[in-house]
């Protein structure tokens, strides 16, 4: 379990998940934690990847889809990316189609136990088709954007895609395309 920083300490009272940004009708969308822990959820089996080479194949996450945090809260019809916002500033970028694939979700459980704070309680980012750092821990929100630009780890050298079965660590070995400015 690898993460920058200290583990934050959750403060119930003070939660709040965000939608913002480039959304349809031009409104932050808000939810504390109590509402948002009455949002639908589903359960995905997805793999874990991590940067530092190790996967872990058909892992049961539990929690709510970015379906259902687009049904709620639309993104306008320009939108392209999202990044992805958690405590201490984190972010991760992600494309659209990313973010909306099937077995995308707000992770609440994994293996049917509530997340712990070392692995991102309440909630963390699965994006199962990416590697790890693609779904930040201890995640607060989601800003809808019509361009790309970097996240915290990709501002640092790591891949903007991040797809472990091209093995796409880090930024020197994208494409054109790939990336914004390409």
């Amino acid at each position: 379990m690898l993460h920058y920083g200290p583990v934050p300490r959750f403060k119930p009272d003070r939660w709040e998940f965000q939608v913002f940004g480039a959304t349809a009708d031009g409104d932050k969308h808000c939810w504390n934690h109590d509402e948002f822990s009455t949002l639908p959820k589903t359960t995905v089996l997805g793999d874990f990847h991590c940067v530092t080479k190790f996967s872990m194949l058909g892992v049961e996450w539990s929690g709510v889809s970015t379906s259902t945090i687009l049904e709620l809260a639309p993104p306008a019809s320009e939108v392209t990316h999202v990044m992805v916002w958690a405590e201490y500033g984190f972010s991760s970028n992600l494309r659209i189609a990313d973010f909306v694939d099937d077995k995308s979700l707000f992770a609440t459980h994994r293996g049917g136990e509530p997340l712990t704070a070392e692995h991102g309680f309440p909630v963390r980012l699965v994006v199962p088709h990416l590697y790890a750092w693609k779904g930040p821990k201890w995640v607060r929100g989601v800003e809808y954007m019509v361009a790309d630009r970097r996240g915290f780890w990709e501002e640092r050298g790591y891949h903007n895609l991040g797809d472990p079965w091209r093995e796409q660590r880090y930024s020197y070995q994208e494409e054109p395309g790939e990336g914004p400015g390409f």
